[in-house]
């Protein structure tokens, strides 16, 4: 499967971005779906991840309240709307794939396939 990310742009602190991740494989309904972020310098961190369904969701601490992940598999796409943001946000931001995930998994090693990325940066 090739994910192709999209959305990422510059923002000022407290702006909203929505962040889109596009799939070419047939069966994206039968991937576990999450985004993942990497700033300068640091490692790459859990963002939030959906389940195949869209009916469950899990986030990072630092993007609870703010982040929502959601999915449209009639469309192969999965988005990450980003409210509040603030300059600790920016970061190339990436959406991964894994179908045989059963849980939603923080780790990044467990997700199989990756878009390129997507930079979002936050101005204060």
């Amino acid at each position: 499967v090739q994910l192709q990310a999209s959305g990422g742009g510059l923002v000022q602190a407290g702006g909203s971005l929505r962040l889109s991740c596009a799939s070419s494989g047939r069966t994206f309904r039968t991937y576990v779906m999450g985004w993942f972020r990497q700033a300068p310098g640091k490692e790459r961190e859990f963002v939030g991840a959906i389940s195949r369904s869209g009916g469950s969701e899990v986030y990072a601490d630092s993007v609870k309240g703010r982040f929502t992940c959601s999915r449209d598999n009639a469309k192969n796409t999965v988005y990450l709307q980003m409210n509040s943001l603030k300059p600790d946000d920016t970061a190339l931001y990436y959406c991964a794939a894994d179908w045989r995930l059963r849980t939603l998994t923080s780790t990044p090693s467990e997700y199989d396939y990756w878009g390129q990325g997507t930079l979002v940066t936050v101005s204060s």
